[in-house]
């Protein structure tokens, strides 16, 4: 993924209104991001840790999606797969929730995935951040397809989010 600044994340966002994307909090150290490991940038609001956001690229140009989510301490213990990178995690799975952009938002629509709670999809696939013993099944994919493949599910998502 290409190194955005605030504005851009700003201006990306599909399903809040522009208000909102001018007040929610973007990540300061945006400079510091392993921008070249990304599939997409995501992020928790630490003043709302019930907050998440998710940008990616669609179509040639960032989206942004606003998520909800439970907040951290109360996710639940067991083992769960993210269906986006698909790592297994004790604990560290959550729904995340996006209202649907357009009017089907403002009727009260969402749609939901289960994801890492940290948003880290990437860093896991590419064995840059580790979720632990037996985090990662053995897969006959190459790496690349890994990454290809974390990066169609968040196009997907993003697809769903948008129609």
């Amino acid at each position: 993924m290409k190194p955005l600044t605030e504005q851009e994340i700003r201006t990306a966002f599909v399903n809040c209104t522009k208000g909102e994307a001018k007040r929610l909090s973007v990540p300061r150290d945006l400079a510091d991001r392993p921008w070249a490991d990304l599939d997409y940038l995501g992020w928790r609001d630490p003043q709302a840790p019930d907050r998440a956001y998710l940008v990616a690229e669609l179509d040639g140009r960032p989206r942004a999606l606003a998520l909800r989510s439970p907040h951290p301490g109360s996710w639940q213990t067991r083992r769960s797969m993210c269906s986006i990178c698909l790592t297994l995690h004790t604990g560290g799975v959550c729904l995340m929730v996006a209202p649907k952009a357009g009017k089907a938002g403002q009727q009260g629509n969402s749609v939901g995935t289960y994801m890492c709670g940290d948003l880290a999809c990437s860093l896991y696939v590419r064995g840059k951040k580790d979720a632990g013993i037996g985090s990662r099944l053995p897969e006959s994919l190459t790496l690349e397809e890994r990454i290809r493949r974390t990066a169609e599910n968040v196009a997907m998502f993003l697809a769903k989010v948008t129609a």
